[in-house]
């Protein structure tokens, strides 16, 4: 008599235990549960920032900008542009569709070239409205530029990483 009360609780046992991993079972769950996890924010640049061939005139303070959304490329300062083609930096982030997202791009970034000499990349703007939203896709595309400053006359080949990070609102 004695082993019909722990046959009992050990078939009790194993009966629960299926019910238990079924919770942490994805392909269990019916389907009309919704998922309340968010799809995450990826960021893709495809195009680099590029402000093409300039040439210092002087040793006073230039600068060169691109606007994010003509494309169009402007000196002030002691620089002239000496033609090339400008090219707008260009971003695709996907995430949950129809979201809102906050898109940073920092407020400067120091640039060095090969041989030291050091330029200074500021101003960032985009093409984004004011409230960027991904679309029904998940998708939302977007240019960016930036203003070029150089001192003292001294010009180089000029390289960084921009970091840009992206959130949802």
């Amino acid at each position: 008599m004695r082993t019909a009360p722990a046959l009992l609780t050990a078939a009790l046992l194993l009966t629960c235990q299926p019910a238990a991993a079924q919770e942490d079972c994805r392909l269990c769950k019916d389907e009309s549960e919704t998922d309340t996890r968010e799809k995450p924010l990826t960021i893709e640049i495809s195009t680099n920032l590029n402000f093409a061939k300039l040439a210092l005139t002087g040793r006073n303070a230039a600068s060169a900008s691109i606007d994010p959304v003509t494309g169009e490329k402007r000196t002030s300062g002691d620089i002239v542009s000496l033609g090339g083609l400008a090219v707008t930096g260009t971003g695709r982030i996907t995430g949950e569709p129809l979201r809102e997202v906050r898109i940073d791009l920092p407020t400067f970034i120091q640039m060095s070239s090969i041989d030291g000499r050091a330029a200074t990349l500021t101003d960032f703007t985009t093409s984004l409205p004011r409230n960027p939203a991904l679309n029904a896709q998940g998708e939302l595309e977007f240019t960016f530029g930036a203003r070029l400053v150089m001192k003292g006359g001294r010009g180089g080949n000029y390289r960084a990483r921009i970091p840009i990070s992206v959130d949802y609102n």
